[in-house]
């Protein structure tokens, strides 16, 4: 079965974006959290125009080519543009959760009956990859429901005081098992399994 899996760029002290965030300024003021898409030398084989350091591109690569559906949260789809019409994964189909009825593309699905039947409709859409999870409304409410294997965090040496957290309150601890860690130009890579 495929795995459900989250990676953002998240702050030390735990943003995912900075104050403000809004439609046409997803990532807020003072966006700094995905500098490292483009401050290296290596070219992202999945995502056109990503510049990454010799030892973030490999591991980036490889999770973006894992996923062949997202899950993303109301906010993050209105601040993101609605991402254009299409899936912040190049390939990747996007399942939009959300509580109102809405209009998508035809690239897009959109369910309004919680994260269990995002996620199945996601893991069916992604014919066998994994389901990739967007925002941190999301990942709370999937790891409420136990659906999360894996969870990466690039995390970008700042702290920006301020902005959407990723990590919303859970009911319980959640148990992690240190996977790898990759230092990088402005970014350390932390990939985590859940522990069941």
């Amino acid at each position: 079965m495929s795995k459900v899996l989250s990676a953002h760029s998240v702050s030390v002290d735990g943003y995912i974006t900075g104050r403000n965030p809004r439609a046409g300024h997803g990532l807020g003021d003072g966006g700094v959290l995905f500098d490292w898409y483009f401050g290296g030398d290596t070219p992202s084989q999945v995502f056109d125009g990503f510049k990454l350091s010799e030892a973030s591109a490999p591991l980036f690569d490889s999770l973006a080519a894992r996923v062949g559906a997202m899950v993303a949260g109301r906010n993050t789809y209105e601040d993101s543009e609605r991402f254009g019409g299409g899936s912040p994964v190049p390939n990747a189909r996007l399942v939009l959760l959300s509580h109102d009825q809405i209009e998508v593309s035809d690239q897009q699905t959109l369910v309004t009956t919680g994260i269990e039947d995002a996620i199945a409709q996601a893991r069916e859409l992604a014919q066998g990859k994994d389901v990739g999870l967007m925002g941190g409304g999301v990942l709370a409410a999937a790891l409420k429901a136990g659906l999360v294997d894996e969870i990466v965090l690039h995390q970008v040496p700042v702290l920006l005081g301020g902005g959407r957290p990723f990590f919303q309150e859970l009911p319980e601890h959640v148990r992690l098992n240190l996977v790898e860690v990759v230092p990088a130009l402005g970014v350390t890579h932390l990939h985590y399994e859940v522990r069941r």
